[in-house]
C-alpha cells in the first residue's frame, strides 16, 4: 500500500480542522480540491476514510488511525528538521518569547508559528497575549525577546534606552457601524454618532482624539472597552461606532448587519517589532524571527 505523504497531512488538517472546508481554508486550498485528495488516499488506502454526513465529514476507524499515523510522522520530521538545524552552525536556533495583543496574535502571529516550523525549524517560539508598561518592563529585564506593539500612525513613537524598533506593517483604520445605520460616505458624517472609546493609551483611543481633532469637534464617546471583540459585541447591539484596524476586522467575523467602512484621511494603525539593543542583542535567532514576521505581514491581503 503506497500511501502519499501530501494526501495523508491532508487527512491531518480535516481531522484537526474538524471538517473538509475548515481545512481547506487552513491549507489556502479549494473545499473541492481537498475532497478529491481525500478520495484518492481512500483509494490508494483501500477503504474509507471519512463519513460525508449533512453536517460535515467525520473520520471513520481507519481515518482516525491513519490520521494519528500521520501525527506521528509529522512530528518525526519536526524533530528531524531541528537536529539538521542544530548541526549547521549557521542557522538560527534557541527559544524566542514574543508579547503581542489579540489581534496580531490571531492574524498574524498563528499563521507564522506554522511556517516557523518549516523555515525555522531550530526556534522554539513562546507567543503571549500582554501589553502595556508591563509587557515593556518584562522585554527590557529578559523575560520577553520580541513586542509587537500596535500605535497609530501619527503618535509619537520613543523606544526606551537599550531597545529598538522596526516598524511591520501599515494598515488602515476602519469605520465600524451598527446594523441598520447608513455607511459613512466621507468624514463629515462621522461627527454626529455616538462612539465607543477605546481604553485610554491603545492606538484606538489614539486615532479616535486624531479623528476629533480633524474634524475640529468633540466626539460623543459613550462606552470604553479595551478589547476589539468587546467592541464589535458593542456595535452590533447598537451601542454605538468604532474605529478598528483591519487586522482586527481580518482576523473576526463581523456580526450580522455590521459593515466596515475605509474613508480617506481616517489613517493607519502601525505595528511595531521592538527588541533589545545591545552589543549581544538583538540574537540571532530574534533577528530571524522578526524577518519572518516581515514576510508573514508582506503576504497578509489587505486593502
Amino acid at each position: 500500500m503506497d500511501l502519499s505523504a501530501h494526501r495523508l497531512a491532508l487527512l491531518l488538517a480535516v481531522h484537526r480542522a474538524g471538517g473538509i472546508v475548515a481545512a481547506a481554508q487552513a491549507q489556502h486550498l479549494t473545499p473541492s480540491a481537498v475532497s478529491q485528495q481525500i478520495k484518492l488516499l481512500e483509494k490508494e488506502a483501500g477503504t474509507r476514510l471519512l463519513d460525508r454526513t449533512p453536517r460535515g465529514a467525520v473520520l471513520t476507524d481507519a481515518g482516525r488511525l491513519l490520521s494519528e499515523s500521520a501525527e506521528r510522522i509529522e512530528l518525526e520530521l519536526v524533530a528531524a528538521r531541528r537536529s539538521l538545524a542544530e548541526m549547521d552552525p549557521d542557522a538560527p536556533s534557541g527559544h524566542v518569547h514574543v508579547g503581542t495583543i489579540a489581534t496580531v496574535i490571531r492574524a498574524l502571529l498563528v499563521p507564522l508559528l506554522v511556517r516557523a516550523e518549516q523555515d525555522l525549524p531550530g526556534l522554539t517560539i513562546t507567543v503571549e497575549e500582554t501589553e502595556g508598561a508591563s509587557a515593556l518592563t518584562r522585554l527590557r529585564n529578559g523575560e520577553l525577546d520580541l513586542l509587537l506593539l500596535e500605535r497609530d500612525a501619527t503618535a509619537p513613537v520613543r523606544p526606551a534606552r537599550g531597545t529598538a524598533d522596526v516598524p511591520v506593517l501599515d494598515e488602515s483604520w476602519l469605520v465600524v457601524s451598527p446594523p441598520g445605520q447608513a455607511a459613512p460616505d466621507a468624514l463629515g458624517d462621522l461627527v454626529r454618532p455616538a462612539w465607543i472609546d477605546l481604553a485610554p493609551g491603545t492606538a484606538g483611543a489614539d486615532a479616535l482624539e486624531r479623528l476629533s481633532r480633524q474634524l475640529g469637534t468633540s466626539l460623543s464617546r459613550r462606552h470604553i472597552a479595551y478589547d476589539y471583540d468587546v467592541v464589535l459585541a458593542m456595535v452590533s447591539a447598537g451601542l454605538g461606532w468604532a474605529l478598528l484596524p483591519e487586522l482586527a476586522v481580518l482576523s473576526a467575523t463581523l456580526p450580522d448587519g455590521v459593515s466596515a467602512t475605509r474613508l480617506p484621511g481616517l489613517g493607519t494603525r502601525q505595528l511595531i517589532a521592538r527588541h533589545r539593543a545591545s552589543r549581544r542583542d538583538p540574537s540571532p535567532a530574534v533577528r530571524a524571527l522578526v524577518d519572518l514576521v516581515h514576510a508573514e505581514a508582506a503576504a497578509l491581503e489587505l486593502g
